[in-house]
C-alpha cells in the first residue's frame, strides 16, 4: 500500500520486485478478435475503434522485435527505466494458432533488460494449450538465458468489463461472466499473475453494479486490476449512441468517487495496474477530462484522503 496514494500501484509492485524503474512496452501485434473477424460477431465492441486500444506511440508496421527496441529506447530516454516488460496490448493476444504465439513471445523476449511478459486478451481465447505455453515462461526462460537472475514475471490480462450479462450483451463483448470465471480458475495454480480489466461507467449501469463487479473481484482473488474509466472515441458505436442522445458519460467527480467507492472493496495487496482510460485527444470525443490523467489520479488520491479511507478498507475478504 503507497500511503500517500492510498492504493497499491503498479509503479511500486515492480519496483519491489526489481529493485528499480520497469516500464511496460506496448505492443501490436496484428491480432483481432472473435467479436470483429466474425467467428462471434463483427465490428467489435461497441467502445473499440480500429486500434483496438493500442497505445498511440506503437507503430503497428514495425515487427515485435522492432517495436521492443523503440520502445527500449523511449522508456531509457522518457523515464530513465533499467527494465522492461513486453506488454502486448492491442486486440485479444492469444487468439491464434500456438506456433505463431510462441514466436512473437520469443521475439519480444530476446532483449537482455526484459523481465516480464504482459498479455492482455479475452477470457474465452485462452485454451489450455495456450495457458500451457505461456506457463512455460515462468518456469523455463532463465534456463534458456542462464545470465537472468529472476524468473520472468508473467502476466495474463483479461477483459472482463462487467459482472453483468445485460451490459456485457449492450456492449457487444460476446462472452459472459462464466467465461471469464472459468478462465481465471484453469489459470490459477500455473504461476502466471492474473489481471482483470474492468470499465466504470458503461452504458446503463449503476454504482451498485459497478460495486458488484469489484466485490466479484474481490472474491476470485486475483493479482491485479485495471479500471478503466468509459470514454468515447470516433467512429465507433458508443459514439452512434452518444450523438443521438442515448449515452451521457460520467462527470470528473462521479467517476472519482465511483473509482475510490471500487478501490474500498479491492483486498489491499490486489495491485491497481490503471486507474482511468488513457485516449488520444485526437480521436476522444468525450468526456474531455479523460484527458487530464493526473487530475483525475490526485482526484481519487484526494477523495480517499477526504473519506480517511483507503484501498481494501471495505472489503469483505480476509487476507
Amino acid at each position: 500500500m503507497n500511503p500517500e496514494k492510498r492504493y497499491y500501484p503498479l509503479n511500486d509492485f515492480l519496483k519491489e520486485k526489481f529493485g528499480c524503474k520497469v516500464y511496460k512496452v506496448s505492443l501490436d501485434a496484428g491480432f483481432t478478435c472473435p467479436n470483429r473477424d466474425g467467428s462471434l460477431a463483427s465490428g467489435g465492441c461497441i467502445y473499440c475503434d480500429s486500434r483496438g486500444s493500442a497505445a498511440p506511440i506503437i507503430d503497428s508496421e514495425l515487427s515485435i522485435r522492432e517495436q521492443m527496441e523503440a520502445g527500449i529506447a523511449f522508456g531509457k530516454r522518457k523515464y530513465n527505466a533499467k527494465k522492461f516488460i513486453a506488454y502486448f496490448q492491442a486486440f485479444s493476444n492469444t487468439y491464434a494458432p500456438v506456433e505463431k504465439l510462441k514466436k512473437l513471445y520469443d521475439d519480444a523476449l530476446s532483449f537482455d533488460d526484459v523481465v516480464g511478459l504482459s498479455i492482455s486478451t479475452r477470457p474465452d481465447c485462452a485454451p489450455n494449450s495456450v495457458l500451457d505455453l505461456i506457463e512455460g515462461y515462468t518456469r523455463d526462460y532463465h534456463v534458456r538465458k542462464p545470465h537472468r537472475r529472476q524468473r520472468l514475471s508473467v502476466w495474463i490480462e483479461y477483459g472482463l468489463q462487467s459482472i453483468h450479462h445485460r451490459t456485457l450483451q449492450l456492449i457487444n463483448r460476446k462472452h459472459g461472466l462464466a467465461e471469464f470465471i472459468d478462465a481465471v480458475l484453469r489459470t490459477k495454480g500455473r504461476s502466471i499473475n492474473i489481471c482483470a480489466h474492468v470499465i466504470i461507467g458503461l452504458p446503463g449501469e449503476t454504482i451498485d453494479e459497478i460495486l458488484e463487479t469489484a466485490k466479484l473481484i474481490a472474491a476470485l482473488r486475483i493479482d491485479g486490476v485495471k479500471i478503466h474509466s468509459m470514454y468515447i472515441v470516433r467512429a465507433t458505436k458508443l459514439e452512434q449512441m452518444y450523438k443521438r442522445g442515448e449515452y451521457k458519460p460520467l462527470t470528473l467527480e462521479q467517476y472519482v468517487s465511483m473509482a475510490a467507492d471500487f478501490l474500498e472493496l479491492l483486498p489491499p495487496d490486489m495491485v491497481i495496474q490503471r486507474l482511468t482510460g488513457d485516449c488520444p485527444g485526437d480521436i476522444l470525443v468525450a468526456p474531455k477530462w479523460t484527458l487530464d490523467k493526473q487530475r483525475v489520479l490526485m482526484g481519487i488520491t484526494e477523495e480517499l484522503k477526504r473519506r480517511d479511507s483507503w484501498q481494501g478498507s471495505r472489503c469483505l475478504i480476509p487476507r
